[in-house]
C-alpha cells in the first residue's frame, strides 16, 4: 500500500488533452520519512508512523527527542500513524518519496478542514437572516430553539452556534496528474482540505 504524508501546497491548473483547464493541489512530500512500525507480533496491530515537516526545537521535548534517535531519523513537525496492511518496504529512516505514485493513480486525500473558531448559525450552518428593515434587530442572531412547556428542552441535533471547523475530512478518488519525484512534489486534481502547509495524508487506492 503506497501511503504517504504531505504538505499543502498552493493551488494550479493542469490542461488535458483536450485543452481544458483542470484545478490542481501541489503536496509537498519530499520531507516525508519512516519513523516507525508496527507489527502483530510487538504491538498487535500493523501499522507505520511517518514523519513530515521541520520541527520547532523549543517544541520539542526530550522523550520526543529520544523517540527520534532511537528510530535514528531527525526530529519533524508532523507524526502520525497510518494502518497498511503489510509493513513490508517500510524502514525506520527510510524516505518513500513521490516516486511510489504515477500519473493516473487514484488517491484518498485526508486533512484537517481550517479552523474558525466559535462562529454563528449564520456562517456555521447557512441559517438566513432576519428582516433588515422596519425596525427588526434581530438579523443574524439565534431565535427560538424549540417549545416551552412541552418538551421544555432543546432537542438534539438542533443546529446552534459553536466551534466551527478543524474537522478531520477525506477526499475520495483525486487523480494524481503530475508527480516530480525529484522535487518531492505530487499534483492531484481538485482541491483538498486546510491551508497552505496544512498536514495531508495520501493514500492510493487499491
Amino acid at each position: 500500500m503506497a501511503v504517504l504524508l504531505g504538505l499543502k501546497g498552493p493551488m494550479t491548473q493542469v490542461f488535458d488533452d483536450e485543452g481544458r483547464a483542470i484545478p490542481a493541489t501541489t503536496i509537498d512530500v519530499s520531507s516525508c520519512v519512516v519513523v516507525g512500525c508496527r507489527t502483530p507480533e510487538k504491538c498487535g496491530y500493523t501499522a507505520v508512523q511517518l514523519g513530515v515537516g521541520r520541527p520547532s526545537k523549543r517544541k520539542l521535548t526530550k522523550p520526543v527527542a529520544g523517540h527520534y534517535k532511537q528510530a535514528g531519523v531527525e526530529p519533524v513537525r508532523h507524526l502520525r500513524e497510518v494502518r497498511v496492511a503489510s509493513t513490508e518496504g517500510f524502514e525506520p529512516g527510510k524516505k518513500p518519496g513521490a516516486g511510489q505514485f504515477q500519473s493516473g493513480d487514484m488517491v484518498d486525500v485526508t486533512g484537517w478542514t481550517k479552523g474558525r473558531g466559535f462562529a454563528g448559525g449564520v456562517k456555521r450552518w447557512g441559517w438566513k437572516t432576519g428582516p433588515r428593515t422596519h425596525g427588526n434587530m434581530s438579523h443574524r442572531r439565534i431565535g427560538s430553539v424549540g417549545a416551552g412547556t412541552s418538551p421544555g428542552r432543546v432537542l438534539k441535533g438542533r443546529t446552534l452556534p459553536g466551534h466551527y471547523g478543524t474537522e478531520r475530512v477525506t477526499v475520495r478518488k483525486l487523480k494524481v496528474v503530475g508527480v516530480d519525484a525529484g522535487q518531492g512534489r505530487l499534483l492531484v486534481t481538485g482541491a483538498v482540505p486546510g491551508g497552505k502547509g496544512g498536514l495531508l495524508v495520501i493514500r492510493k487506492r487499491a
